[in-house]
């Protein structure tokens, strides 16, 4: 956010916009190369851990390094081979066409670099990838800003090229932290670990590459029908959106992909740690919405800039669809970890292809706000529809516990939405400061019930009971 708020100040909305498209280009061309080995690996490294066999895990280890460096190095030469009519195909001239070559060293500085996280999250170092994730980002923007307010605009690319290269220096660092014996694999070996990673990792790919895909389209649609501005309006709100909530969910899904994979078969365990982890999540992530929701004109400038007002209306509207998204996103994984292939590309097919007819169509009746109104429609629709799949698969029921959550944050949201339209902005953001305030009390108490006082910060336990949020039985 540091780095997106210099930018801001530095490129405007036009800035914002580039590093939007150029990301879309550079993240389509991992996906397409990696062929979602680094996705399946995570799933293969778990697996083999928790067989307990060291040379199984060195094997699978090994060859999602190799296969990872060569993934790598193939989506570069592709981007390298294609950047003149990927140049045209976004921006409608060849102007561009030096920058997106340039972007190649960011493909295979990625693909590196997610092989080696692939190998952390497996193993479930879980303190690691946070670790590694913090300070790559925290290099990236260290050394990517001074280059983007000495080039300005031609600094973009190289900016996401020194980003790319903090995350692979960060990744090797705590990926060599773990213990794998060194092994020769002869070439059947080899096939049968690359064959077993490609199974799961075409599908990764390939539904991968559709949120993806859809989202590059939806930046060339905003870019074509308005200008590169609006493509940085609607990717502020989009990101602001997505941030909190992306926080949440990495964090989840760090250690709950791993745990869910290793007790998939049993169905009764299995829907009670999805409905367990959709508890958390709405439990963190209410109040969130609640506070965004509230001061969306504050977050807007505090984290961008006054110009960027358009992307105000944008984020109140995508803030509604993650909420969503925080409940529907656990349910997801049980088809991951299933290994169901067929469905689970279908699903994410066809919601993809809603989202950008949505868009499409929301764009046209309703402008720029058209594109946020689209996202909670897309969410709005996955969540029913993925509920009905893993109901059908595995039995899930919605817990009593996520019920409640829903009723009591539900009409809260709404109020808080609603009263923007018929409210002086100062009312609204009484009414939706004392409904945040309320929904955060009820969920820090009540996570307090979930989560063992011990296992948290000590200043975190200080501020817990200096608040009187745990029980009177909680060790605080």
């Amino acid at each position: 956010m540091v780095r997106t708020k210099a930018i801001a100040l530095i490129l405007g909305g036009p800035g914002v916009g580039l590093f939007s498209l150029y990301g879309y280009v550079n993240d389509l061309t991992r996906g397409i190369a990696g062929m979602g080995i680094n996705s399946s690996g995570v799933r293969q490294i778990a697996e083999a851990a928790g067989t307990g066999d060291a040379q199984r895990l060195a094997r699978t280890a090994t060859t999602l390094r190799r296969v990872a460096f060569c993934s790598g190095a193939m989506g570069a030469l592709l981007l390298l081979a294609l950047s003149k009519p990927v140049s045209w195909l976004t921006f409608k001239d060849y102007r561009h066409t030096g920058s997106v070559a340039l972007l190649a060293l960011a493909v295979f500085f990625g693909d590196v670099s997610q092989g080696q996280a692939a190998l952390v999250q497996g193993m479930r170092r879980i303190s690691d990838l946070a670790r590694m994730s913090v300070l790559g980002a925290f290099y990236g923007t260290l050394f990517s800003i001074p280059i983007v307010y000495f080039f300005r605009a031609e600094g973009v690319v190289p900016a996401l090229v020194c980003v790319a290269a903090a995350s692979i220096l960060t990744s090797w660092w705590y990926s060599r932290k773990i213990r794998i014996e060194p092994m020769a694999l002869t070439m059947r070996q080899s096939m049968e670990e690359i064959s077993a990673l490609l199974k799961l990792g075409v599908v990764f790919m390939t539904t991968g590459l559709m949120p993806l895909g859809a989202g590059y389209l939806v930046n060339i649609m905003v870019l074509r029908k308005f200008d590169l501005a609006a493509v940085g309006c609607y990717q502020a709100a989009a990101v602001l959106g997505g941030t909190y909530v992306g926080f949440i969910t990495q964090a989840m899904g760090a250690d709950f992909y791993p745990r869910l994979t290793a007790i998939v078969g049993d169905h009764r365990e299995c829907n009670r740690l999805v409905n367990e982890q959709a508890e958390v999540g709405l439990l963190l992530a209410g109040p969130g919405v609640l506070a965004t929701l509230t001061f969306a004109p504050l977050v807007i400038w505090l984290f961008y800039s006054s110009t960027f007002a358009p992307a105000v209306e944008i984020l109140r509207w995508i803030c509604l669809g993650m909420m969503l998204r925080v409940a529907s996103w656990p349910m997801a994984f049980i088809l991951v970890a299933r290994g169901e292939r067929k469905i689970y590309f279908w699903t994410e097919l066809l919601a993809n292809s809603i989202f950008v007819f949505l868009v499409w169509a929301g764009l046209t009746v309703f402008g720029l706000n058209g594109s946020g109104i689209a996202f909670f429609g897309l969410y709005a629709a996955y969540c029913a529809g993925i509920y009905l799949v893993v109901r059908r698969l595995s039995g899930f029921r919605w817990s009593r516990a996520n019920l409640r959550l829903a009723a009591l944050f539900a009409p809260g949201i709404a109020v808080v939405f609603v009263s923007w339209y018929f409210l002086p902005y100062l009312a609204t953001a009484i009414i939706g400061s004392l409904l945040t305030l309320l929904a955060g009390i009820y969920s820090l108490k009540t996570l307090c019930t979930l989560v063992s006082i011990e296992r948290l910060p000590r200043i975190a336990q200080r501020m817990i009971a200096l608040f009187r949020l745990a029980p009177p039985d909680a060790g605080v």
